[in-house]
């Protein structure tokens, strides 16, 4: 869908938007969002960013997904242009500034290779999938004003957004608690959502504020220990230059064990082992490292969480 068929569907006479999912917890599918509630989700954004009227938004993401159909909605309720960039891995932003740019991990290398962005991009929204620690780390020492995006299709793009090494703060108007498993539970009164049950864990600061841990479906137990893949995965980027991810297999002694699955041939076998024994404590070593020559992703480039025999 381009912006202009958006457009065309958003001044349309019905009250909902067909949006598609991602498919990182299920099968793709296509939900329907009220244009109230996405109308909702735009103006708590915009205060959060102090987006008005004189200000420029950016999007090189295509609008066949939320986070791009969400730009050209705050755009609207704020009255202010939208900069629409080709949406490739590789972009530019053109020679004015932008007051609030949104990225997916696959495009951060060309904000990473344009130091000269940082005074010209007020804030940056990466969302999509996991953004690695490497990447986080270098956008933090350029200099560039970036958030970690929590949320979902259904909650109309996100509800809590994060600082690079800070924990998540809500967007204005909601609020969070945890269930009895330790999940996160969004109170979002201003949608007719209104309350999310998610299966993400989280370590819960106060009603506004969390640090992600990872996803319940996703952890391990391996002997009593409960092992978030997500969390070990960004302590082995530390020292392991290989794309990657913790998954749990089947293990008679303990359980669960972890396996370790890169994208890359044997010959990386040693570095990684290696590095693996010298940095992680011994209840968190891989008990197998399985590569493959290419790791399965989402239609938006998340990874699909498989063990490989």
């Amino acid at each position: 869908m381009t912006y202009a068929e958006f457009e065309k569907e958003w001044a349309g006479e019905g009250a909902f938007v067909k949006a598609r999912t991602s498919g990182s917890t299920g099968t793709p599918k296509d939900v329907l969002l009220r244009k109230d509630d996405m109308l909702a989700s735009a103006k708590a954004t915009n205060a959060y960013f102090g987006i008005d009227s004189a200000s420029v938004l950016a999007i090189p993401l295509s609008c066949d997904y939320i986070a791009g159909k969400m730009m050209a909605v705050r755009a609207y309720a704020a009255g202010c242009r939208l900069f629409v960039i080709a949406p490739k891995n590789i972009f530019d932003i053109g020679c004015g500034s932008i007051d609030l740019l949104s990225v997916v991990p696959t495009q951060v290398d060309c904000l990473l290779n344009h130091p000269d962005w940082v005074g010209r991009i007020g804030a940056v929204i990466v969302g999509g999938a996991p953004l690695d620690q490497g990447r986080r780390e270098a956008l933090a020492r350029m200099g560039y004003n970036a958030y970690m995006s929590y949320g979902m299709t259904e909650t109309c793009s996100h509800i809590a957004l994060a600082r690079i090494g800070e924990p998540y703060e809500a967007m204005p108007g909601v609020t969070f608690e945890v269930d009895g498993r330790g999940c996160l539970v969004a109170n979002i009164p201003a949608m007719t959502i209104g309350r999310v049950v998610t299966n993400d864990i989280v370590e819960l600061i106060d009603s506004r504020i969390f640090r992600w841990m990872g996803r319940y479906d996703n952890v391990i137990n391996s002997g009593g220990i409960k092992i978030f893949p997500e969390r070990l995965e960004e302590e082995i980027a530390r020292y392991v230059d290989a794309t990657f991810y913790i998954v749990g297999i089947p293990d008679e002694k303990w359980g669960q064990a972890v396996q370790m699955v890169v994208e890359g041939d044997e010959n990386m076998r040693g570095m990684i082992e290696g590095a693996l024994k010298s940095h992680l404590d011994h209840k968190f070593l891989p008990k197998s490292i399985r590569f493959v020559g290419m790791i399965d992703r989402t239609s938006n480039g998340k990874i699909k969480r498989l063990p490989v025999d």
